[in-house]
């Protein structure tokens, strides 16, 4: 046993993938179990590995742990980026969550049904530059500090950090207007772990497309 965290998921971004970038951000050599077909999920549901019966789940210091919160929250607690109180780490939260809520819409956009898409697409734009970008734009300027809480990276930051890649895949133009976040992402995508995980061959993953999501559904049933 190497001792590194030990990933078990699809080889697709997902659930996963905010995961990744936290582990990597802190300099953590990891390792992932790909599921590759329905069997592999049943044995691990089957063997108690997986609490609610879903993934992600992480295997790190002993533990299994599922629920993708509570994973980047021990990560993020262990690696010290959480901040140095209950203030802190409140804002951190609070940041991390409205980051959430967007890339959920943009991690769930690949499957939305072809006669939805550019509706589906137009909301996000929408709610991109006119609600949270805006909110973290804010943020930065409140303060004029480099990072979103403290002075210090957090995981607020790796987490909003790729987010503004996932947009940017998405319509680069949307970034157009907010030169405080486009600071942010240079700055920790300069980092040495973050650049070392933004070159090819890392174990970041490529964008969702057609082929992806075929895979998941045969390995998920959905």
């Amino acid at each position: 046993m190497s001792g590194k965290p030990i990933l078990h998921y699809f080889n697709g971004r997902g659930r996963m993938e905010c995961i990744r970038w936290l582990l990597a951000a802190a300099g953590v050599e990891f390792e992932e179990k790909f599921i590759e077909k329905p069997e592999d999920l049943d044995k691990l549901k089957n063997d108690g590995s997986l609490m609610f019966q879903q993934v992600p789940m992480v295997e790190i210091d002993g533990m299994k742990l599922v629920q993708t919160r509570a994973i980047l929250n021990y990560i993020a607690t262990k690696y010290n980026l959480y901040g140095k109180d209950i203030k802190e780490r409140a804002l951190i939260d609070m940041y991390s969550e409205g980051v959430a809520d967007l890339g959920e819409m943009i991690m769930l956009f690949p499957l939305s049904p072809p006669a939805e898409k550019d509706a589906k697409l137009t909301l996000i734009r929408e709610k991109t530059t006119n609600r949270y970008l805006p909110a973290f734009e804010n943020v930065l300027k409140s303060h004029g500090q480099d990072y979103l809480v403290g002075n210090k990276l957090s995981r607020a930051d790796i987490h909003l950090v790729e987010l503004l890649y996932d947009v940017e895949e998405l319509d680069p133009s949307l970034l157009a207007n907010f030169p405080l976040l486009k600071a942010l992402k240079a700055r920790v995508s300069n980092l040495p772990t973050v650049k070392k995980f933004l070159q090819p061959g890392s174990q970041r993953k490529p964008p969702t497309d057609e082929k992806k999501i075929e895979e998941a559904r045969k390995v998920f049933k959905f």
